[in-house]
């Protein structure tokens, strides 16, 4: 029973985060309407019923009573239809639900307790909820009925006895894109058990067997009671636990005893019996229709069945399982293997046999790498995830700033499906909060600034992203006031990040706005909640740093900014470029890569302290020779023999100066053990297929130095 409720409780974590994800998805792009439409309200109270009851069955009694509340205030508007419910407050009690039981479930998936007093808040919302009821008196509305309570107090409880008791025959209907359906199965039958002396079910394993939810969503969750009830109150006692339609049906104690063969077909809310008097005309119904002419369509609750002569098949729906995460990470990591033994196989030296003949291994060969790239696109695209929820939290943050702020500001998104691989986004969320908040704080205006400046008095940021060149482009741009590089200058310059003889001259605008990103860079003198601290930008600069990522910062004094994250679609596989430099291998990624450049010594500038600058069609680039940053002996020295490699990192270009190229590859990024001294300019390593270990330049690195 222990893996039964370890298994239900994931489920339970799983099912209600997604609930409340789509939750706060709806009020953030509802929140600058006038009130929310019908759908809305209905879905509402569909996703806190739904967390009710499943929390009620867990056990949860703080989060069931929370979630009951505010169940409560979507009734009464969904029933009385009030005109004058306060949107922005509503607004602002939905989302402070959603934080709340979000904190809980992060308690329980942590393996604690949902210990958080939910007291205050229900005082809250009951408050709320009376000014509502005081809204419907006011339009001379008659309150509704108070909503049954559905939700069970305790996870047993003792059966019904009655020697007169009544047998029923019950089919559950789930909507074809419900998730999880055996976990939703399995909490109707426990909130049956209250009402029922004995009960079976069918299938039996909806806990321990995953593939049963399939079972269910096309055939129904069969259930045989025995309870004291009558017809009606089994019927009320179904609702919730997301069913679209039941079939409620009495049947005999002989027919109950028999289980799930029972001789009887259902039929909306009757039974069928195919009993003795009834054979007679069994015969000539089989004359009359054929069979598969007539099927039954399933109904919704209350709504005789009805028939559709040689109707069409329905197109099967999609359908989805859930996996572990770290199941995905291990896929990910043997098909690494995978692609480092294939490298061995086919770059074996023992293939270079003179003579030997070769033709069907290729061609073997040829296949197996096809297989492999497939294989490895398949196993990259289950990572990858679309930022849709990621957005959605920064249109929470923009929410929330301006209001403590008091700005307004529309956040517009753009490209919100963009996939990106899971681990990335796990990386980005925290760059994307900090640059939010910086274009909320710093970037819009006050309203009194932009109506001077001739702009519209609501501020918009735009969130848009996109993919480009083998990376995602994640931009965030604001209208608002631009950013003053004589006063960043002048900041700079008094925090001692640019040297005394340095100019503002000597800096492009776009350099100096990279000043922002430096720990500790602030323009704000005061200090707020929001900034002023001199964190935030360079947070940023270290999660794009640890995947490899970038940042470009532009800017119009007077019109506003831009900021653009640049990141590779994925870290686990990336497409290189492999290089040698006396007898070791690096490797450089081939989107860092601008040009391959055969050098003559007339082009080569060197200045008298030794750094020398390549000439490329009249720009003048650093040259880096590797042999000489890492120590390499047996290097080539002579420009002529080597080869030169134009990299660009941002708007920073370098030449790296190599002595050949061994071709692309697909590379299999490893880290360099954490016992390795942190070498600058390599941010991994990776194996060849002949066993031996290329290092992989960190471009970004390089050019900055």
């Amino acid at each position: 029973m222990g893996e039964e409720l370890d298994s239900m409780l994931d489920m339970y974590l799983y099912e209600n985060g997604q609930l409340l994800e789509q939750l706060e998805m709806t009020t953030l792009e509802k929140k600058d309407a006038d009130s929310f439409d019908d759908d809305d309200i209905n879905e509402f109270f569909r996703v806190m019923h739904t967390i009710k009851g499943s929390s009620g069955i867990m056990m949860f009694d703080g989060i069931m009573k929370l979630a009951h509340k505010l169940e409560d205030v979507f009734f009464y508007i969904r029933e009385s239809h009030p005109d004058n419910v306060p949107h922005l407050e509503l607004v602002e009690k939905i989302l402070a639900v959603s934080d709340f039981l979000s904190e809980e479930f992060d308690n329980i998936r942590d393996g604690g307790e949902p210990t958080k007093d939910s007291t205050e808040l229900i005082a809250d919302i009951d408050k709320f909820l009376n000014k509502i009821k005081n809204e419907i008196l006011e339009e001379d509305k008659e309150l509704p009925e108070e909503a049954p309570e559905e939700v069970p107090d305790h996870f047993y409880i003792g059966a019904a006895t009655n020697e007169t008791a009544n047998y029923y025959y019950i089919i559950a209907y789930y909507r074809n894109d419900t998730q999880m359906s055996n976990i939703h199965a399995y909490a109707l039958a426990n909130s049956l058990k209250e009402i029922t002396e004995e009960m079976f079910y069918s299938p039996e394993d909806i806990i321990t067997n995953e593939s049963t939810g399939d079972i269910i969503l096309e055939q129904g969750f069969k259930i045989l009671i025995k309870t004291n009830l009558e017809i009606n109150d089994v019927k009320a006692a179904l609702g919730g636990f997301d069913v679209e339609s039941t079939d409620v049906s009495q049947c005999t104690k002989a027919e109950f005893e028999a289980g799930f063969d029972i001789p009887a077909v259902i039929v909306g809310s009757d039974t069928i019996d195919l009993g003795e008097g009834d054979k007679k005309d069994e015969k000539k119904a089989e004359d009359d229709v054929k069979p598969g002419d007539y099927v039954i369509e399933q109904k919704s609750a209350g709504k005789k069945a009805t028939l559709a002569k040689n109707k069409k098949p329905k197109a099967p729906a999609a359908s989805y399982i859930s996996v572990n995460v770290s199941k995905i990470d291990q896929l990910m990591d043997l098909i690494g293997e995978v692609v480092i033994a294939e490298s061995v196989v086919l770059q074996n030296p023992d293939l270079n046999v003179p003579g030997l003949n070769l033709t069907n291994f290729n061609k073997s060969a040829a296949q197996l790498t096809k297989f492999i790239s497939e294989m490895q696109d398949v196993i990259m695209s289950m990572r990858m995830m679309p930022l849709t929820n990621t957005f959605q939290k920064m249109n929470r943050i923009v929410f929330d700033t301006s209001r403590k702020v008091g700005k307004d500001i529309e956040l517009k998104m753009i490209g919100e499906n963009t996939e990106v691989d899971k681990n990335i986004i796990e990386h980005i969320s925290d760059p994307l909060m900090h640059m939010i908040r910086n274009s909320v704080d710093h970037g819009i205006e006050e309203k009194e600034d932009r109506i001077a400046a001739g702009k519209p008095p609501k501020g918009v940021i735009t969130l848009e992203a996109k993919n480009e060149g083998g990376k995602v482009l994640i931009s965030v741009t604001d209208d608002g006031g631009g950013m003053n590089p004589e006063k960043l200058f002048a900041k700079a310059r008094k925090n001692g990040i640019i040297p005394k003889d340095k100019t503002i001259d000597d800096y492009t605008n776009k350099e100096i706005y990279q000043f922002i990103t430096y720990p500790g860079f602030s323009t704000n003198e005061k200090v707020t909640e929001l900034s002023g601290r001199g964190v935030g930008m360079d947070v940023v600069m270290k999660n794009l740093q640890a995947v490899g990522g970038m940042l470009e910062i532009d800017s119009e004094f007077g019109k506003g900014s831009v900021m653009t994250l640049k990141i590779p679609l994925t870290l686990a596989i990336i497409s290189g470029i492999l290089l040698e430099v006396g007898k070791q291998k690096f490797v450089i990624e081939t989107g860092s890569v601008k040009e391959f450049i055969n050098v003559r010594e007339s082009s080569i500038v060197k200045e008298p302290d030794g750094e020398e600058y390549l000439n490329v069609r009249g720009q003048y680039y650093m040259i880096l020779r590797l042999s000489e940053k890492y120590n390499i002996k047996d290097a080539t020295q002579e420009i002529e023999d080597g080869i030169m490699i134009l990299t660009e990192y941002e708007s920073q270009k370098i030449c790296i100066f190599v002595d050949k190229l061994l071709g692309g590859q697909e590379i299999v990024v490893k880290p360099i053990p954490e016992y390795v001294r942190k070498v600058d300019g390599l941010s991994g390593c990776t194996q060849l297929g002949d066993g031996s270990i290329a290092l992989i330049l960190d471009i970004a690195t390089l050019a900055g130095q």
